[in-house]
């Protein structure tokens, strides 16, 4: 996500407009932008100490050193104060920052207490990006949480012959030549077929159209939410409208699943709600519980996008993190080569199968561990006062959030938690037998890549099947390694965010032993 490009992008955006909306959007807009943040109403956090001054402009100092340093800031700010709570600036508000020690206390309040949807509602805009019903109506969280998880073994049949038909299609490989492909691009390429076979089945899954403009809607989002979080949240709807392109690429996703939502409702009126031949698919399983306006097509179109906007990047992110270190780190191909050969040959390629593997299941929870998403994490709005046992005071319409980095990289929980040691689950699970606190899609106070609690990511466990399907796959069907004397190419990080980097490259051919 090149976030560096955003001013080119609006200034271009801008050059498209007709004169009148470019004089609104290029003058009165920023003006009255300037003046209204001006003027806003923050709450007051003056009992909760700051990393960096807290001095009016000044603070906007802290904000940039946030966007570059933020893991350096998180960890200045819990050893400066011990622990306790403390704040850092962002572009537009203060963060509260909470420690670890906080998450059992922190995860199961209330949604009227702590919100996780207003929280992000504040830092990704989705009434504007994502649209309304996914703010106000996100009834295709529960159905992510039950349908699609209790059905990941049936489908598992899909997912690996997606994964397989996607890396062979990915990777052109002749004989035993190398090739060079830069990494996250490649990934996101398998990840979004293989997760759209789930979502809206066979063939839209390898529509290079929808493939690509699900791929660009995702930064389109993260753009449009940068745009809309520099002026006055009144002024989001002007801006979304003039100067982000998500509704292009909504309209775009319409064209492609409109006429199969529709189809689709033709075969429930004509045959029934179990007429022969329903595809078994998120987009099915949607149609099955909407109700009201949740049934119109545009409508549906939102939440496939939405659950798309969740999937695709993270699991992206996960598994190029992965594959960088595997490339790095040679020695590891073996082992992790002979595990999945001993369970497939007993087991096949099947949900169960990936239960046992469980070094596979270990290395991607390693590099969550080092990198995840970033060095944040459980994100909450406080919808009112509240004080935590300990005395502090979190006041109404604070943004609150857990420092993840600091309980990942904590010597009490993981032993010289500085180096990579990508058995170090696995190893711990052989001495506590079929323990599951160590496993990938386990969350607690000290692993929080997919938060904890109550929010915790409802689509974790489909992730984790097909992460771990996908990293099986290479080990299996791949040498992979980096250019000669490269080492693990370094993470692009923005604010509390950190991605593997965008456009290094990984050689790869087919496995010779």
């Amino acid at each position: 996500m090149d976030f560096t490009r955003i001013p080119e992008q609006v200034m271009e955006q801008l050059e498209n407009l007709d004169a009148s909306k470019a004089a609104l959007g290029a003058g009165g807009i920023l003006a009255l932008a300037v003046l209204v943040k001006n003027i806003a109403k923050q709450p007051n956090l003056s009992n909760i100490p700051a990393v960096g001054t807290t001095v009016p402009i000044l603070s906007y100092l802290g904000a940039l050193r946030m966007l570059k340093d933020a893991r350096e800031v998180i960890m200045e700010g819990y050893i400066k104060y011990g622990g306790k709570p403390f704040r850092v600036a962002l572009a537009n508000h203060w963060e509260v920052i909470l420690g670890p020690q906080y998450v059992d206390e922190f995860r199961n309040l209330p949604e009227h207490v702590f919100s996780f949807q207003e929280a992000v509602n504040d830092s990704t805009q989705i009434e504007y990006t994502l649209g309304p019903p996914i703010h106000h109506d996100p009834f295709h969280i529960p159905i992510i949480r039950s349908q699609l998880t209790r059905n990941l073994g049936n489908l598992y049949a899909d997912i690996r012959d997606e994964i397989a038909t996607a890396f062979n299609d990915e990777l052109p490989l002749k004989g035993d030549e190398w090739l060079e492909v830069p990494a996250l691009s490649m990934i996101q390429q398998v990840v979004c077929r293989t997760s759209n076979r789930i979502f809206v089945g066979l063939p839209l899954c390898r529509n290079h159209e929808w493939r690509a403009l699900n791929i660009k809607h995702a930064i389109d989002v993260i753009k449009g939410a940068v745009v809309i979080n520099l002026f006055p949240r009144f002024m989001a709807p002007l801006v979304a409208k003039f100067m982000t392109n998500v509704t292009a690429c909504v309209d775009q996703a319409y064209k492609h699943l409109g006429p199969i939502i529709e189809e689709r409702f033709r075969a429930i009126e004509e045959y029934g709600p179990d007429y022969p031949g329903k595809p078994v698919d998120m987009l099915s399983w949607l149609i099955d519980e909407a109700k009201g306006k949740q049934r119109d097509p545009r409508t549906m179109t939102l939440y496939i996008l939405a659950t798309n906007f969740a999937a695709i990047h993270t699991s992206s992110m996960s598994l190029t993190h992965a594959l960088y270190s595997l490339a790095a780190n040679p020695q590891y191909i073996k082992p992790l080569r002979e595990e999945v050969e001993t369970v497939v040959a007993a087991e096949g390629w099947t949900k169960n199968a990936l239960a046992k593997m469980r070094k596979i299941d270990s290395f991607l929870k390693e590099e969550q561990r080092r990198y995840g998403i970033g060095v944040l994490s459980m994100g909450r709005k406080a919808m009112q006062d509240f004080t935590f046992s300990d005395g502090t005071f979190i006041p109404k319409g604070a943004n609150v959030s857990i420092a993840s980095v600091v309980a990942h990289y904590d010597e009490k929980s993981y032993k010289d938690a500085s180096e990579f040691d990508p058995f170090r689950f696995s190893d711990i699970r052989e001495g506590e037998g079929e323990g599951v606190k160590h496993q990938f899609v386990s969350t607690n106070a000290e692993y929080l890549p997919f938060g904890h609690g109550r929010h915790a990511c409802p689509g974790r466990f489909f992730a984790a099947n097909e992460l771990k399907s996908m990293f099986a796959h290479i080990v299996m069907t791949y040498d992979v390694k980096l250019g000669e004397g490269e080492e693990r190419p370094a993470n692009f990080n923005l604010g509390s965010a950190c991605s593997p980097n965008p456009t290094a490259k990984v050689w790869f051919r087919k496995r010779v032993d």
